[in-house]
């Protein structure tokens, strides 16, 4: 993804004058030969995060589309005052792209984890946010935003899917379950392949989105309505109940169930370990995902 990120960025920049990025030392060396092509459009401000943001803001501000990358809680959690005033308070957009995600540099410590940014920014008025399944899901993300005026948050991650899926908004079901089924499951960004897996074997529809901000809450109530049951099951790949007020909104007309399942809020995971070790005791590989929707779906 971090490859086909800087990709596009780079073709978008040789097509668009107004295209610049802001950096904080992270991916420098994948734009070096761009910094030599379009002189002052790529700009590293070495390990100076909020002056990174500040520095993305003023280039806002003057009709430049700056794109500013780093990972997740250099980007989001260092910085949010300088996210909150610099962008959103000005009214001005740009394209934030992280990589890290919640613990992919789990050898890298705490520092480096962020499962909470969607969650933080959610306390902003106007992101959109995308969460990418796959590489050519980047791509499609980042064709999108680029050319526009609005403020885009788009989570990079380690782990992708085996296939891309659309990019476009909307929930898509991947595979439906019968008109008596138990419920729906949405899966976010990477965490497709893996709830493919732990729900092979019950009766329940499961729809996939890259983009939770803003969140399809019509497609949802659509859902819910041919499942036959309003019990849904959200997984995302952060903070666990990050979209549970949007399911709550989707189904503000009917009794509904909802679980989220995510990283863990109530326990603070002190260990370096791999991503994978990580998933598992956060209870989202799909083992976890598994006994957490029979337990849900089958009560």
């Amino acid at each position: 993804m971090r490859e086909t990120f800087a990709a596009t960025v780079i073709e978008a920049m040789d097509r668009d004058p107004r295209v610049a990025v802001v950096l904080a030392a992270i991916s420098a060396g994948m734009f070096r030969s761009t910094a030599i092509r379009h002189p002052g459009r790529v700009i590293d401000v070495g390990i100076r995060e909020q002056a990174m943001i500040g520095v993305a803001g003023g280039l806002a501000l003057t009709g430049m589309r700056p794109i500013v990358h780093s990972y997740a809680p250099f980007l989001v959690e260092r910085p949010f005052e300088q996210v909150k005033l610099d962008f959103a308070h000005q009214d001005v957009g740009a394209v934030l792209v992280s990589i890290g995600g919640s613990y992919d540099a789990s050898e890298e410590g705490r520092t480096h984890q962020a499962p909470g940014d969607v969650a933080l920014l959610d306390t902003l008025p106007g992101w959109t946010v995308h969460v990418p399944g796959h590489p050519d899901e980047v791509r499609g993300a980042l064709e999108a935003a680029i050319p526009g005026e609005d403020r885009v948050y788009v989570r990079l991650s380690g782990t992708s899917n085996r296939a891309s899926l659309p990019v476009g908004g909307r929930l898509s079901v991947v595979r439906a379950g019968t008109p008596r089924s138990a419920g729906v499951v949405v899966a976010v960004g990477p965490m497709l392949d893996r709830v493919l897996e732990a729900t092979a074997d019950l009766d329940v529809t499961v729809a996939y989105t890259s983009t939770v901000r803003p969140f399809d809450r019509t497609g949802l109530s659509a859902l819910v309505g041919a499942a036959g049951n309003a019990d849904v099951l959200v997984v995302e790949p952060y903070l666990a109940g990050t979209s549970a007020h949007e399911v709550a909104a989707a189904l503000a007309d009917r009794r509904h169930r909802q679980l989220g399942l995510g990283v863990s809020r109530d326990r603070e995971l002190r260990a370096y370990g791999t991503p994978e070790q990580h998933a598992r005791a956060h209870g989202v590989d799909a083992e976890g995902v598994a006994k957490a929707a029979r337990d849900f779906f089958l009560v």
